[in-house]
């Protein structure tokens, strides 16, 4: 999934590789708990303080490739859940092209059970559209609305992301 997004390249790179600026845009972000030059650093894990439902939670951040200005490659582990991220930047006719892909497992452990590969894209999909969305919102007018990092709905209704 992709966007085009009116700003130079290198400032879309800093949205993305500057913890004091991923607080301010990435939906559920509230703080970096590791000392924020560490970050992105290949195989060196980064833990950013977030929301899941209320809860307090860490989300655990793995950079596996790290090229400045191109390319963001992350392991990501959030509770339960665990995904590949990548962040691809290009040049694009009025800016800059943003591609985010999100790989995870065909199934994510919940407690009591877990989600089945349809409501796993669901969450891949949905989590895409919102970083991808909020990244823009950052770059092109240097703002964000505060979004939920995930709310899930359990119980007699399919599992809804509201990301």
């Amino acid at each position: 999934m992709g966007a085009e997004i009116l700003a130079e390249r290198q400032s879309v790179w800093t949205a993305l590789a500057d913890p004091r600026q991923v607080e301010r845009w990435r939906p559920g972000i509230e703080c970096a708990r590791t000392p924020e030059a560490s970050f992105p650093t290949e195989g060196r894990r980064f833990k950013w303080r977030c929301r899941l439902n209320e809860i307090p939670i860490d989300l655990v951040e793995t950079p596996l490739r790290v090229v400045p200005t191109t390319r963001l490659e992350s392991e990501i582990f959030l509770g339960l859940f665990r995904f590949h991220q990548t962040f691809t930047l290009a040049a694009a006719q009025d800016g800059t092209r943003l591609i985010i892909q999100i790989e995870t497992p065909n199934r994510m452990p919940l407690v009591g059970g877990s989600l089945d590969r349809f409501a796993v894209r669901r969450f891949a999909t949905d989590l895409a559209s919102t970083y991808l969305q909020a990244v823009r919102d950052w770059c092109e007018r240097g703002e964000s609305q505060p979004l939920p990092l995930l709310e899930l709905r359990l119980g007699g209704a399919a599992p809804a992301y509201g990301l």
